[in-house]
């Protein structure tokens, strides 16, 4: 057993002998299908706390041949896969974290000699009469292992792309990495899988797409690893029920990440944290400050700004992902920015629509910690407010939904304010708040036409009255009530049963004036 080299069981094991584990074997299988293939080059790009560091242990005690893995994995969902004992054990294992090199050396050259030492060392250990001495490349003394043995490396490689993530913007050093790694990996016949796991997709380095032999996994399109992203829905429903939580609660806290051949997807340091802790609550910031997310919203290019605040108010927006540049500096447009707040997990991606979203609960809150501070004030206040306005929206003082909304719209004043759209988003960022209570619907087909914005409370605010809210420009508030009721927008409300406020509020773009009118009926 050694540090790199057929590293054993122990840290997967450590795993299964948590207080939860959520059987991600059938990954296995998947694996089991590349192996020995073209397709044996696997990347898999994620968020942090999303599990690629236990699916690494699990590749690598699955396959070290040095180790009898038959009772670890029986019980799992890989032990009823007809692969499950023709590759099983049957591999030597190069498992490397690449953080950790990183940690231990003051620049890429010097990660690189170590690394080379170091696994040098150990197939010199294993195999003293094939690895007499070192001073060639690494690839040629894993080659002569393999010419002696016949046994094929599956090489497993964690936080792959940190050395891209670390030196920006020293584009020397990158390229220095990235050789060594199409080098050591590209067409070598030692090579049974090679899977690497990161946060950055790995394509698009310039010249450099030397890695061009990986199929790459990510956020944007994950293929057939969409099931081991994440947690599934049901198995954060089971998880709710052996823990006693409220599942509508852990969707409305940890879900919002979606593909289209499993559905939603939840985070799963989060999901595993409130389980144990019995409170749902943010752990995103337990491992990432809101700093890293202000550092690019911050930057404003092409509009970005405009587009966080409509993220801020639960729009959607449509992206295009293809001219990311696959590292943390070389930013040509708004989308860039957004597509690489897609790999770090602040946005879900919508692969039919081609679109973006804030995923949830706990993730709104980190755009709300990254606003709190330093040019976003008005923003803050904005959000701030909302409590106020809700709170008059309840008692349905009109004049005060007027003047709170026309003070949302002076703070968000930098948004283009041209139309009924505009108008809808600055209502959603004033009624932040409404979100603690409410799912919010925009655009919802109801009767004889479409809703512009319907807030129906959650299960455990039922007391709370449905909110339908029609906006107009240029014309009267009262207008707004009318086309509610003739056109019979309260059936939006399908199943629900109490008091319906209906709101209605005009924008005068002549006066620049807010009026509203609310009325209640009873559904």
């Amino acid at each position: 057993m050694g540090i790199y080299l057929n590293p054993s069981t122990d840290k997967f094991e450590m795993a299964l002998a948590s207080p939860i584990y959520v059987d991600k074997t059938g990954l296995l299988a998947v694996l089991n299908f590349l192996l020995g293939t073209d397709q044996r080059y696997v990347c898999i790009s994620r968020p942090r706390r999303f599990g690629k560091t236990m699916a690494a242990n699990m590749i690598s005690a699955y396959y070290d041949r040095t180790v009898e893995g038959e009772k670890l994995f029986r019980g799992l969902e890989i032990g009823t896969n007809p692969s499950f004992d023709a590759f099983r054990n049957r591999f030597d294992v190069l498992r490397l974290n690449m953080q950790e090199f990183l940690s231990a050396s003051k620049n890429v050259d010097e990660l690189l000699q170590m690394l080379k030492e170091d696994i040098c060392d150990e197939l010199k250990e294993e195999y003293p009469e094939v690895v007499a001495r070192s001073g060639r490349a690494l690839q040629y003394y894993v080659e002569k292992v393999y010419q002696k043995t016949k046994r094929r490396f599956v090489i497993v490689i964690d936080e792959w792309d940190c050395i891209i993530r670390e030196y920006k913007t020293d584009k020397e050093s990158q390229e220095r990495y990235l050789d060594f790694l199409r080098d050591f990996l590209k067409d070598k016949g030692y090579v049974a899988l090679a899977y690497m796991t990161g946060i950055l997709p790995i394509k698009k380095y310039g010249t450099h797409s030397a890695l061009n032999m990986f199929d790459e996994y990510s956020m944007v399109d994950p293929g057939p690893m969409a099931s081991y992203t994440g947690f599934t829905s049901d198995e954060v429903q089971q998880l709710c029920a052996q823990y006693g939580m409220d599942f509508a609660k852990a969707k409305q806290w940890y879900d919002g990440y979606a593909f289209p051949s499993v559905g939603d997807i939840y985070s799963p340091r989060s999901v595993v944290a409130a389980m144990l802790r019995q409170k749902f609550d943010t752990y995103w910031n337990q491992t990432e400050t809101f700093q890293a997310l202000r550092m690019y919203i911050d930057l404003n290019l092409d509009g970005l700004r405009d587009d966080v605040i409509r993220l801020l108010a639960g729009d959607t927006l449509q992206i295009n992902t293809g001219t990311f540049s696959n590292d943390m500096t070389t930013f040509h447009t708004a989308d860039d920015v957004l597509t690489l707040l897609i790999h770090l997990g602040y946005l879900a991606y919508d692969e039919v629509e081609k679109s973006v979203r804030i995923p949830n609960k706990e993730i709104m809150m980190e755009f709300v910690n990254a606003i709190s501070v330093g040019g976003w004030e008005e923003i803050a206040r904005a959000i701030k407010a909302s409590q106020n306005l809700l709170q008059a929206v309840w008692r349905q003082d009109a004049d005060a939904v007027a003047a709170g909304v026309e003070a949302a719209h002076f703070e968000t004043s930098q948004l283009a304010y041209h139309d009924e759209n505009a108008l809808a988003c600055t209502i959603s960022l004033a009624l932040y708040a409404a979100r603690e209570y409410y799912d919010v619907y925009r655009e919802l087909p109801a009767g004889k036409g479409f809703a512009d914005i319907v807030f129906v409370p959650r299960a455990p605010y039922a007391e709370k009255p449905a909110l339908v809210i029609e906006l107009k420009w240029d014309k009267d508030a009262s207008t707004a009530i009318r086309q509610i009721l003739e056109k019979q927008y309260v059936e939006a409300l399908q199943s629900y049963r109490g008091k319906v406020l209906l709101v209605g509020i005009n924008y005068n773009r002549k006066t620049k004036e807010h009026t509203c009118r609310i009325e209640m009926v009873e559904r």
